[in-house]
């Protein structure tokens, strides 16, 4: 993170905004997770009056490759700001579109403070649960061809989820995985 040397009178301003900044609503589906979330026109419909009567703006920038900069200023002239990464799943123009859509939505929801985050649309971070018995994993519904979930799965490696992540939703066998793989890559 970097910041101005001062940043009392963005502290401040942030600290208004974050009281008066409306409840962002959820309207967006995840039909791959089956989960809601904010998207980022959302989050922009919402912020930018507050923002704005508070005195602060921001900008967001790629940054080398795969990263985003989100930088969140005051009329003061002071500021913070802070760059991460994420390699997209499919190193293609949507995955690269939809990994800095990604980003900026959740720079902001992170440098705001805004609560866009509790329906988990990053699915923990991608990573298992494991305080689960290794027996669950046979508790998964299985993958089938010619089914909305594959239709669904299809969908989601096209954009930034893995295989790996439809593993941890549903069984697989390896002939469904292999033709799921191909019909993403079309």
């Amino acid at each position: 993170m970097e910041k101005s040397e001062s940043i009392k009178n963005l502290a401040i301003a942030l600290c208004k905004f974050q009281g008066t900044v409306e409840k962002i609503v959820k309207t967006a589906t995840n039909p791959f997770f089956n989960s809601k979330y904010a998207n980022l026109a959302d989050i922009l419909d919402v912020i930018r009056e507050p923002l704005q009567v508070n005195g602060l703006s921001f900008v967001q920038f790629p940054e080398q490759e795969h990263g985003m900069t989100t930088m969140l200023m005051h009329e003061s002239g002071e500021y913070i700001s802070a760059t991460y990464f994420m390699k997209p799943a499919k190193n293609d123009p949507q995955g690269q579109g939809s990994a800095i859509t990604y980003q900026r939505r959740y720079s902001l929801g992170s440098i705001l403070g805004l609560n866009i985050d509790a329906d988990d649309d990053g699915n923990g971070a991608s990573t298992p649960d494991k305080s689960k018995p290794k027996s669950e994993a046979n508790e998964l519904p299985w993958l089938n061809p010619k089914t909305k979930n594959f239709d669904d799965c299809v969908l989601a490696l096209k954009g930034i989820y893995t295989i790996e992540d439809i593993k941890k939703k549903y069984r697989i066998t390896k002939a469904n995985q292999d033709l799921l793989i191909s019909e993403a890559a079309k």
